[in-house]
């Protein structure tokens, strides 16, 4: 007889094996890794086999942890990747990204939430604040690569994406927090005003997250390139578990302060990026990060797709579905084509940016968090049946497409690296 322990063992060996060689092995094609977890967590929770149940209602501390854990992993990784200096024109794309296109959506999805399903305005922001954040791990396609010497070597499309998805994991807490609020003073708690919610929860948090992601990136990068006593000078003798160090103390400082910790690694790892551009020890660092991003993301999509066995759609309906629908093929497009008009790029270039705004690991620890910390009781099994979906639309549709349409754009040669602007 097959035991639970056994058979879990079992699902874990395989599945590290398969997150090793299917990056080849799936490569230019229109079915994507995080795509086969999915599917692999689905029919392997269908057979007959004594696996534990996955249900992140009852293990919701489970969950907010597992994934806080791959996205500051994530986090790290992607800004250690990114070539590009850190600059107001730059960086011009991201910043109407963030600033235009992820409020306008947020605001779109809470619209159709609360239209459509008929939820409180506490429930219906907390939807489209959880649904924020982007996600290019799920679709490698349309993120920039490994760190290299040149640093305009990135296009347009996959550095937005990427430097977006950085940034926008911590600028949805504030959202976030905003709904939790919303549904305290619904229950007749006392809650802040919108001025306390501005300089609390948007300006202190978020600069106290700036402030350590850059002193801690001055910081490491000071020792671990420029050290005067060679025992601290990591570059030299150091593995690529400095940058799991990095990610932890850079969160945890700026989480104890009260800070916003995403932000703070995501800050951090682009900072230490800037020491030493071209020094190869970036790429051991990025290499450690990819694989541990790599073997979490495909545990946590291998849970998803178990819960997707075990009933996480029981409770959607077609009003939920439609919502995310709705911001995968009409909110996201639109607000991420209005945010760029008369940016950079060309017009296909700016049309696959807005396209690809991909939901993913992000919002199933928003979800969670937000579970603890908030009553949303009445309101949280059908919540979950929405995210689930909306994730395996994304994971599916842009895990999909992502190969083919990046691969026309490179051979058109519309998706360029960005010329250097002074």
């Amino acid at each position: 007889m097959v035991t639970t322990t056994g058979a879990v063992y079992a699902c874990l060996g395989i599945g590290v094996l398969l997150a090793a060689v299917l990056p080849r092995l799936l490569f230019r094609l229109p079915v994507s890794v995080p795509m086969v977890f999915l599917a692999a967590g689905t029919v392997t929770y269908l057979l007959p086999l004594p696996l534990p149940s996955v249900d992140p209602v009852t293990d919701r501390i489970w969950v907010e942890h597992l994934t806080e854990l791959c996205v500051i992993i994530s986090l790290m990784g992607a800004g250690l990747a990114i070539n590009r200096p850190f600059g107001w024109r730059q960086w011009s794309t991201t910043w109407r990204l963030l600033g235009l296109a992820m409020p306008l959506t947020i605001g779109a999805t809470a619209l159709a939430a609360w239209w459509l399903l008929s939820w409180p305005l506490s429930v219906a922001l907390l939807l489209a604040a959880v649904l924020a954040p982007t996600d290019p791990v799920l679709a490698s396609e349309v993120r920039v690569g490994e760190p290299t010497d040149a640093e305009y070597d990135e296009d347009e499309v996959r550095f937005a994406l990427t430097s977006e998805a950085g940034l926008n994991d911590g600028l949805a807490f504030p959202f976030v927090l905003a709904a939790i609020a919303l549904a305290e003073a619904g229950g007749g708690r006392s809650t802040g005003s919108l001025s306390h919610w501005i300089v609390s929860d948007v300006l202190l948090r978020l600069g106290v997250g700036l402030a350590v992601g850059v002193g801690a990136g001055l910081l490491l990068g000071r020792m671990v390139f420029r050290s005067d006593t060679r025992s601290f000078r990591l570059s030299e003798n150091g593995g690529g578990f400095v940058a799991l160090g990095a990610t932890f103390a850079s969160y945890g400082i700026t989480e104890s302060l009260h800070g916003y910790g995403f932000l703070a690694v995501f800050v951090t790892a682009c900072t230490l990026r800037r020491f030493e551009h071209g020094h190869g020890y970036h790429k051991v660092l990025h290499e450690f990060t990819d694989q541990i991003e790599r073997l979490l993301m495909a545990v946590l999509l291998f849970g998803v797709g178990a819960f997707v066995a075990t009933g996480a759609l029981s409770h959607l309906t077609w009003r939920g579905a439609a919502v995310g629908l709705l911001l995968h093929l009409l909110i996201r497009p639109a607000s991420g084509w209005f945010a760029q008009f008369g940016g950079a790029g060309g017009r296909k270039e700016r049309l696959v940016t807005a396209f690809f705004g991909i939901r993913g690991i992000g919002s199933l620890f928003y979800l969670a968090y937000a579970f603890g910390e908030g009553d949303f009781r009445a309101y949280e099994n059908e919540m979950w049946s929405v995210v689930v979906f909306t994730i395996l639309v994304s994971v599916l549709l842009h895990g999909a497409s992502a190969p083919p349409v990046i691969a026309h754009l490179d051979r058109l040669g519309d998706n360029a690296p960005q010329t250097r602007t002074e």
